[in-house]
């Protein structure tokens, strides 16, 4: 039912609304105060008079009144009745909920401007579907023990722990399991928890660069790793690969910090053998540079032994070894971890708790129950054999389906292959095709920094199963023939 009140606004609440008539008389009054529809100095009718016109309870209008009053809407004093606070003029510009604009004098950031010119994150792709990269099938996770392991941390946690900002218990079970199975060498105190992998790469970046600090990465390569080097101010330059992974020879230039994923090279899936690990080590050894070593999905190796990470060969305290539990596990658990060099534990750890990129405890000693208990490796190797047969029947799948003149590169590890087009295909025409058709597919020419040297398509597997492989194989196959390659 609609109200006059005092000839300037209608008030409607409703009884059977989704919200409290507390709440909807709150909303109205407020934004009626906003809009300047009850002007500053307005005097308000009674409590009582207003709650018999509204039809509600006197006790309705009282807390609406007494709550616009704290925020400052109104103003109360002794026998008299509310009237409208004077606001800043500012404040009586807002419209309705979404209508509001910035001020003509506000600015965005260059860094965020920006934005609309990077290709990281990859747009318009909607909810995961084959064949998305770096997806884990989170249908596969053991849900139930991960649930136990949440309660159990949610229940025991102190309030005397919430301040320590990388938990004790998971440090230790990390690192175990990083150094029987990456090979990674270092203290516990060196293993900093932050909510994701893309989160590490950002706080070594504020740590180590300041603007116009020169950095490196692959070309192709991680968007997301250009994205938080720029946003650190660096000047950013793409550096190619040959058959060993970066190529650093015949170079002059002297970066602060490169980066790279030897292990599994983002996107190549190219595996960096260890002299080219040692030369780039002695390289940034000799120029003062840190080193960025993205592990992102090195725990799936499905060919051979796997190879141990680059920091266990580090003797300089140069590497910084970055990981993520969301490709190991699933997507939703969204924790990171960077494994620093003994002297920058403390800063790193400031800039840490400066920044936020915090991980909540009990998330922390959930993880380290699920690490201690076993169960974290049990998943890796049962997820291991499923994502190798998804590797598999991919490769067999698109050769079929599209035919001889492709090349497919089947990866040792990983979770995503990287099929070759013609230097003349556009792969981002195909990859809006596709979308179209419902497979989401990367272009490679997208993950160059600087001079494109090559097409294809970048693919994951790890997330689908036999049907979605097969159905996303034969949309492939079909778009790519009517697009003439």
């Amino acid at each position: 039912m609609a109200h006059l009140l005092s000839g300037l606004i209608d008030i409607e609440l409703l009884p059977s609304g989704a919200r409290t008539l507390t709440q909807q008389l709150y909303d109205q009054l407020r934004q009626a105060v906003l809009a300047g529809a009850l002007p500053p100095g307005h005097r308000l009718p009674s409590s009582r008079d207003l709650s018999r016109h509204l039809k509600v309870s006197r006790n309705v209008v009282s807390l609406v009144v007494e709550q616009l009053a704290m925020e400052g809407y109104l103003d109360v004093g002794q026998g008299r009745r509310p009237t409208v606070a004077p606001l800043a003029r500012s404040s009586l510009q807002v419209g309705k909920a979404g209508a509001r604009r910035a001020p003509a004098g506000l600015r965005m950031s260059r860094w965020a401007e920006g934005f609309g010119r990077t290709d990281w994150p990859f747009e318009n792709e909607g909810r995961p579907r084959p064949f998305a990269p770096g997806v884990a099938d989170a249908r596969e996770f053991p849900h139930e023990l991960w649930a136990r392991c949440l309660r159990r941390a949610a229940r025991h946690v102190h309030a005397a722990s919430m301040s320590t900002l990388n938990r004790p218990t998971l440090q230790a079970a990390l690192l175990r399991h990083l150094s029987e199975y990456r090979g990674v060498k270092a203290n516990a105190r060196q293993v900093i928890v932050t909510p994701s992998a893309q989160a590490s790469i950002d706080l070594i970046a504020r740590v180590l660069l300041d603007a116009g600090d020169l950095a490196w990465v692959e070309s192709p390569g991680y968007g997301g790793a250009r994205a938080a080097l720029e946003a650190a101010g660096a000047r950013v330059a793409g550096i190619g690969l040959d058959r060993s992974g970066l190529s650093i020879a015949g170079r002059s230039d002297r970066p602060r910090l490169i980066f790279v994923t030897p292990s599994h090279q983002y996107p190549t899936g190219q595996l960096m053998p260890v002299k080219r690990r040692q030369e780039i080590l002695a390289f940034a050894a000799s120029i003062g540079a840190a080193i960025v070593e993205d592990d992102y999905d090195s725990e799936f190796h499905y060919d051979g032994r796997p190879v141990a990470a680059l920091q266990g060969l580090d003797d300089t305290g140069s590497v910084f070894y970055v990981g993520t539990f969301s490709k190991s596990t699933f997507a939703d658990i969204r924790t990171g971890y960077a494994i620093v060099p003994d002297g920058f534990v403390d800063v790193i750890e400031k800039a840490q708790r400066h920044s936020g990129q915090i991980v909540a405890p009990p998330v922390q000693d959930a993880l380290a129950e699920f690490i201690d208990d076993g169960h974290f490796a049990a998943h890796i190797r049962k997820m291991a054999r499923v994502y190798r047969a998804r590797r598999d029947r991919l490769v067999q799948r698109l050769a079929a389906a599209m035919g001889e003149g492709v090349q497919i590169s089947p990866p040792a590890g990983g979770m995503q292959l990287l099929v070759h087009l013609d230097d003349q295909q556009d792969d981002n025409d195909i990859s809006m095709r596709l979308a179209a058709a419902g497979v989401t597919a990367r272009p490679l020419s997208r993950h160059f920094t600087g001079r494109i040297t090559g097409r294809g398509l970048f693919l994951g597997f790890a997330a689908w199963n036999e049907q979605e492989i097969d159905a996303g194989a034969e949309i492939i196959g079909r778009v790519l023939r009517a697009a003439g390659t």
